[in-house]
């Protein structure tokens, strides 16, 4: 149960009369409600406020059953299909509008400073928190909600409503205000109803969860009634008194799960996280599956990648600058060079880590073609659904590509053929925030209607193959490649950084043998459902 829950919780059994023992002898609610009946009737006498249309009275016959008694009318209904559940001996039911002043208003001197709360300034959740703004009377009596010490306030549109904004209102400059329209005020006859027992009550999952609302989608309001309507369970008055006391008493405790909790879900998922990025670590440095000498060298995958890169030239697929290739390898004196025709340099600072014997350190740009997605124009996009959908950096997600819906389209004659997603394409964004530097995906199957936008680079292999696309990905979004990506980075704007195409393509990558990129891949893979479930 998590602490919003068991908010709701208590809440619900606080007004069911289920959280705190009930007292016989406590003075019954009905006791309460011909008090509020009397004080009506004074105020209608001295024409403070205006007579009722037609009030009624709630009881339970003789039957058992609950009926509802109009008193101007004399109609006398069962109700038994509206009673939401039972309440103790000495509870009653009645309508709200039966039992509290609903928008009352106020009058006084133009020229008086009083509190204007607009809704931002109105919190949400379980407490009673608001502050407000010191403007004179005058500039707010109309066209604002009214209220006054002790009035309760609650929001009336989503998602405000079920956010619970509402607070009891005190300790108001000169003792009354008025706010935004959206609110609903609700006034005590007297002192007969504990101000926070009806707060706690309008926070309740009775109250909030089985409204109905009407509007549009962005501006909901509950329906015309609801309030007046609702039936509404008073306890007495002292039994009140322990209700609010007794939640009181459970919030800090409450506060404190609900903390604790936070923290346990954040290590939940900080753990997943970290998890998997140690055994990517693991997995780039040869440690996750041992090596198998019988497996051979990295060194034959790489002669296979250009041999297929000769291939592509020859189809003239591919240009001829694109056929260099570095040659790296430890000399004698257990330093790093690479080759590069006849040049040799040495490159020992460079080196990311230790490899096992087997494994080969190659540049990015010898196993993959680096291109980016589709340009535009501005006017050339729709949002609706033709022809080649672009996807942006926002549709990149570790390990995945998502569809949104946001997402923009291009007319395919606006689309070269050769940048649509290819199946074991990685993609990543060029221009990003910091954060998302080295969010990588890998693409699972031909795309025939998806590119990418200009922004994002595609990683193209030489070499289609399934296990290296696989294996690719996970090292590319290990922690030290994005590190490492992260350093070459330079800062464009205030929020953007631009990864440039030269320095990616110039990544030292550590590559195993073929067969085991395979294991390293399934034994990820393994893991990853593990940590998940």
């Amino acid at each position: 149960m998590t602490a919003d829950q068991l908010r709701k919780s208590i809440l619900q059994q606080a007004i069911q009369g289920k959280l705190v023992p009930q007292d016989p002898n406590d003075e019954p609610a009905s006791v309460l409600l011909e008090r509020i009946r009397e004080e009506k009737a004074r105020l209608v006498e001295e024409k403070k406020i205006k007579k009722e249309k037609n009030p009624s009275v709630i009881f339970r016959g003789e039957d058992n059953s609950y009926y509802e008694k109009f008193t101007l009318s004399g109609e006398v209904k069962c109700i038994d299909e509206e009673i939401p559940f039972e309440i103790p001996n000495g509870w009653e039911w009645c309508r709200i509008f039966n039992i509290f002043q609903i928008n009352p208003k106020n009058i006084c001197n133009d020229e008086l400073e009083v509190a204007f709360i607009p809704m931002e300034k109105l919190s949400a959740g379980y407490g009673s928190n608001y502050s407000y703004e010191k403007i004179k009377w005058g500039r707010i009596k109309k066209g604002f909600t009214h209220f006054a010490n002790g009035d309760i306030a609650f929001a009336k549109i989503t998602p405000c409503f079920q956010n619970r904004k509402s607070a009891v209102f005190e300790k108001l400059p000169n003792g009354i205000g008025a706010g935004t329209t959206e609110l609903k005020i609700l006034r005590t006859f007297a002192e007969t109803i504990n101000r926070y027992y009806l707060l706690y009550f309008l926070k309740s999952p009775y109250f909030v969860e089985e409204a109905i609302f009407k509007g549009t989608a962005n501006q909901q309001r509950i329906i015309s009634g609801y309030l007046e309507d609702k039936l509404f369970p008073l306890p007495p008055l002292t039994e009140q008194q322990r209700i609010v006391a007794k939640i009181e008493e459970l919030i800090p405790y409450i506060e404190h799960y609900g903390k604790a909790q936070t923290e346990l879900d954040m290590i939940n998922k900080n753990i997943k996280e970290q998890l998997k990025k140690s055994i990517l670590q693991y997995a780039i440095e040869g440690k996750l599956v041992p090596q198998d000498k019988t497996e051979g060298m990295a060194e034959e995958l790489l002669l296979q990648i250009q041999a297929e890169k000769q291939k592509l030239y020859e189809e003239n697929k591919l240009k001829k600058k694109d056929l260099e290739h570095s040659t790296i390898f430890k000399g004698e004196d257990n330093k790093y060079y690479e080759k590069i025709g006849k040049n040799v340099t040495e490159i020992t600072d460079d080196m990311l880590l230790d490899l096992p014997v087997g494994w080969k350190w190659c540049r990015l740009k010898d196993i993959v073609f680096i291109f980016t997605g589709a340009t535009f124009k501005k006017e050339e996009v729709s949002v609706e659904n033709i022809d080649i959908r672009i996807l942006r950096g926002g549709n990149i997600q570790p390990f995945r590509l998502t569809n949104r819906v946001d997402d923009i389209f291009l007319p395919k004659d606006k689309v070269k053929e050769n940048i649509l997603l290819k199946k074991n394409d990685i993609v990543t964004p060029a221009v990003t925030s910091l954060e998302n530097i080295g969010k990588m995906a890998r693409v699972e199957f031909d795309l025939e209607s998806t590119t990418v936008g200009g922004f994002v680079f595609i990683l193209r292999q030489f070499y289609c193959n399934d296990i290296v696309s696989k294996y690719l990905l996970a090292l590319l979004s290990s922690p030290i490649f994005i590190d490492y990506i992260k350093s070459i980075t330079n800062k464009s704007g205030q929020a953007f950084y631009n990864i440039s195409k030269n320095r990616l393509e110039m990544t030292l990558l550590p590559l195993p043998p073929l067969a085991e990129q395979q294991r390293i891949v399934e034994s990820i893979e393994a893991i990853f459902r593990c940590i998940e479930n």
